[in-house]
């Protein structure tokens, strides 16, 4: 397989763990005096930081945008090249739309010179990216392990951010499921617990079950890496959960007091509890496996540099 050069910024730190786990060479770029930070394992040596002088001497054979802002800034780190005109871009789309149903259009609709990859079905079938080819690829995530002991009669939540996030990530639910279903340890950015992913995946695994309250994101990691790690979960069905959580992996719904009560049964049954997370981490080493969603990416990266510059390629590639 031929081995790329690509370009990107560091922006969401799970989902890069998984994607610098492949066979190309990643430069992530920083500006200088800096480092890409976030980092929660172990990458590569084939991962570098450059700054922007690195990088517009660098060859770069495929850019990874993630953020609007970054089609200005890539002009500007790519020194005499523009991407899109003489680097191809792939524009990867994390987040679900914000706005009313009708007017959640894409920044990068209707456009035929890049792909825009979704990481759920969800999201792509929210976003109206107009005739702009996409691709969904699902999350991936590299195996931590079987964790779980369940020992301790409470549940644990992961949130970045909780406060700033409040009701898109259920923040404002937390009281309510302490009160109703059992303690609450939280984990996350900005929390007392932020920790490194080794030690949160054996931190969360001592509670006996794992909480995803989120109304409105994209799928989040932490609830997959939770799974993997053979714990049951309690989610409301929202966004993805419903396909990412099949029936007998964990609890699903949007009645807050049925997974009260749910959550409140595996207090009791610490052996139904491990059931149901051993088959929640089948399902995710399954579904979300490392090598699936690293050869659909070499699928869409080496399809971006082979059909750079031909614009009929749009018809091709039409959703």
């Amino acid at each position: 397989m031929e081995r790329l050069t690509i370009l990107m910024w560091h922006v969401h730190g799970s989902w890069m763990d998984a994607f610098v786990r492949g066979e190309h060479r990643y430069l992530l770029a920083v500006e200088e005096g800096s480092q890409s930070g976030g980092r929660r394992a172990a990458w590569p040596t084939t991962v570098s930081d450059v700054t922007p002088a690195q990088a517009a001497a660098q060859h770069v054979d495929v850019m990874i945008l993630q953020r609007r802002e970054e089609f200005e800034l890539a002009s500007r780190w790519l020194g005499a090249r523009t991407p899109v005109v003489d680097v191809p871009v792939v524009y990867l789309e994390h987040n679900a739309p914000q706005g009313r149903i009708n007017e959640m259009r894409h920044p990068c609709a209707d456009r035929g010179d890049l792909t825009i990859v979704h990481v759920t079905h969800f999201n792509a079938l929210f976003w109206d990216c107009g005739t702009t080819r996409t691709r969904i690829i699902e999350h991936g995530i590299p195996d931590p392990g079987y964790r779980y002991t369940g020992e301790l009669e409470r549940a644990a939540v992961v949130i970045n951010e909780a406060q700033r996030r409040g009701r898109v990530t259920g923040t404002d639910l937390l009281p309510y499921f302490e009160r109703e279903a059992a303690p609450l340890d939280q984990y996350g950015i900005g929390t007392p617990h932020d920790l490194p992913v080794a030690e949160l995946h054996a931190a969360i695994a001592r509670r006996r079950v794992y909480l995803h309250p989120f109304r409105w994101t994209s799928l989040g990691l932490a609830l997959l890496e939770a799974m993997a790690c053979g714990m049951p979960v309690a989610a409301l069905g929202t966004t993805e959960v419903p396909y990412a959580v099949p029936p007998g992996t964990g609890i699903v719904s949007n009645d807050p007091a049925i997974l009260a009560n749910a959550i409140r049964r595996l207090m009791r049954d610490r052996e139904a509890a491990r059931a149901i997370g051993q088959r929640a981490r089948e399902h995710v080493l399954t579904h979300y496996g490392l090598e699936r969603f690293l050869r659909e990416w070499d699928d869409v990266l080496l399809d971006a540099r082979r059909t750079h510059g031909r614009a009929p390629y749009l018809d091709e590639h039409r959703r």
